[in-house]
């Protein structure tokens, strides 16, 4: 005798991972791929400009730290922050060249160039002002008077916002009195104890209200101080307290 079996399909069946879709039925795992590509996308985009700036806080932010808070002076502040910056990238470089399976040779030269990469952006944000971000050449003249950590704050920004435009640094009380106002003893663009100008002015004027925005919350998580001054003579105040 014959047996006929007829299997019939449970509630579940055809909903599982593998059950086909019937022919015109949309497959509800492909429309989950361009999600999870897009979350990867942005996950890793994020990761890029994290790692990204976080060598020029640590240069700019370690800086400003070790100087209000460890009391170190202008030159040793810079020196430990830069120490810090130049051992990130090292980090960095010798993380790339493992992932990309770089002979030990080839590790070695990347790493010692992510160090001296450090060293010779300090260098260079020390000495050179670029002619269009400064008022004047008097004001351009003034800029080896600022103290060192307000110099590197400049350099990063402007590497942000190519426009931005110093247009006040050193004073003295000759300004203030060509200006028929009485002299600020306690200003921080006078020379402070250190030798250092301690205050400088930035452009507000004929600029995006947004940029501006940006340049003051940019100078602050570097860890200076800030206060926008409007009217005829609006502008960003950006300031390095004194330690203590």
């Amino acid at each position: 005798m014959s047996t006929l079996r007829v299997e019939y399909p449970g509630p579940g069946a055809g909903t599982g991972p593998g059950a086909a879709t019937g022919p015109g039925q949309p497959n509800p795992h492909n429309s989950t791929k361009p999600r999870r590509f897009l979350r990867r996308v942005v996950r890793w985009s994020v990761t890029a400009v994290l790692l990204s700036v976080l060598p020029f806080i640590l240069l700019v932010r370690g800086g400003v730290f070790a100087y209000q808070q460890w009391g170190l002076g202008a030159w040793p502040s810079l020196a430990v922050s830069t120490a810090a910056t130049a051992l990130l990238l090292a980090c960095y470089a010798w993380a790339v060249s493992r992932r990309l399976g770089a002979g030990k040779w080839f590790r070695k030269f990347m790493i010692r160039a992510a160090a001296l990469a450090a060293a010779a952006f300090v260098a260079y944000s020390l000495l050179v002002i670029a002619g269009g971000n400064v008022k004047s050449e008097e004001v351009r003249a003034e800029y080896s008077a600022l103290h060192p950590l307000l110099r590197m704050g400049v350099s990063v920004f402007v590497l942000a916002d190519a426009d931005a435009v110093i247009t006040d640094a050193d004073r003295t009380p000759e300004f203030y009195a060509r200006a028929g106002l009485p002299a600020n003893e306690s200003s921080l663009h006078f020379r402070q104890d250190d030798g250092f100008v301690h205050a400088l002015d930035l452009r507000t004027i004929n600029r995006p209200e947004w940029r501006n925005l940006a340049a003051e919350l940019a100078f602050r998580a570097m860890g200076f101080n800030t206060l926008r001054h409007v009217g005829t003579a609006d502008h960003l105040h950006v300031s390095l307290r004194l330690p203590g």
